[in-house]
């Protein structure tokens, strides 16, 4: 049985010029439509289905990083995830286990 895992991509990259922004907006672009949803500015979020799904994803991220700023990629399990505290705010649906269960109807 795979275990369930949350990528999290952290990003910084500049947007001084158009051709910054640009890419910048290219790359927001490119994790939403490869499944991720953005959990604060600049932090966004994927679940998937076991390490090899992990592996496939992060072959994408690669494929798709703009040419300057910082980008960092942390993995952990659901439950480790689900572990974490909101210190102010709200969660959101993706935030919760249930965004995971609908994973497991499809």
């Amino acid at each position: 049985m795979n275990k369930f895992m949350r990528m999290i991509v952290f990003f910084d990259l500049p947007v001084t010029t158009s051709k910054d922004r640009k890419a910048a907006a290219k790359f927001r672009d490119f994790l939403l439509k490869d499944g991720y949803h953005m959990m604060q500015f600049s932090v966004y979020t994927r679940v998937c289905n076991g390490t090899d799904a992990v592996e496939k994803h992060e072959a994408r991220l690669n494929l798709n990083l703009p040419s300057r700023g910082s980008i960092r990629l942390l993995t952990i399990t659901e439950k480790q995830f689900e572990s974490m505290h909101i210190l102010l705010g709200e969660k959101t649906f993706d935030d919760t286990g249930e965004s995971v269960e609908l994973l497991n109807i499809f």
